[in-house]
């Protein structure tokens, strides 16, 4: 028990240290709402043919379409940002070695320590968790508007209009999240992302039509 508490005060301390969370919030409302407005256009898209041909689809075309979409968003997010974090935190250890003329004495190693600074472990840290966050993130957006799917056997209005609500309210709590960062107009910004969603959905219309 005390190992995990010295754990987690250790990962506290590399939070701060690398300012993870203003990075990981910014992350994870990007691509979140990366993810839900990507599968609205699949739903959407799957929406229009339903219309048109009712008996095309069943709800595991859809399930399986939409989940194959946001794993491959979460890979290439968790892949692309592990990648391009660790290029811009090694940049910036060294910058700051060069700076501050940081010194690991051969006396650490043989000591016992890692031979890295407590800067280099609080950097590398925060590459590791904002990539896990770049690469969750547009996955639980792209998965939650999937979730009515899971249910009857034959594809019907319904999925579509509880598909739509479950987008609805991730927009708006994204708004509300967005609106909590920025220290105010929550509404306002909740507003904007439904009406991004909504402008998805006339637009995978017209593309239909």
């Amino acid at each position: 028990m005390g190992k995990f508490r010295k754990t987690l005060n250790s990962w506290n301390e590399y939070s701060k240290m690398s300012d993870l969370g203003e990075i990981a919030r910014r992350k994870f409302f990007n691509n979140c709402f990366d993810g839900a407005l990507t599968c609205s256009g699949i739903i959407s898209g799957v929406f229009i043919i339903f219309l048109a041909e009712a008996s095309k689809f069943v709800p595991q075309d859809v399930i399986i379409t939409g989940f194959a979409t946001a794993l491959a968003i979460g890979i290439s997010g968790l892949w692309g940002a592990f990648l391009s974090e660790e290029a811009e935190r090694k940049k910036k250890v060294s910058d700051m070695k060069k700076d501050m003329a940081i010194m690991i004495a051969k006396e650490a190693v043989e000591n016992g320590n890692d031979g890295k600074t407590l800067l280099e472990k609080a950097e590398r840290f925060a590459t590791i968790m904002a990539s896990l966050v770049d690469g969750g993130a547009p996955v639980l957006g792209s998965s939650l508007p999937l979730i009515p799917f899971f249910f009857g056997v034959s594809l019907t209005l319904i999925h579509f209009i509880a598909s739509y609500l479950i987008l609805v309210g991730l927009l708006v709590y994204l708004g509300v999240f967005l609106g909590k960062i920025s220290g105010g107009g929550r509404v306002r910004y909740a507003l904007h992302l439904v009406t991004a969603g909504i402008v998805t959905l006339f637009v995978s219309i017209l593309l239909g039509i």
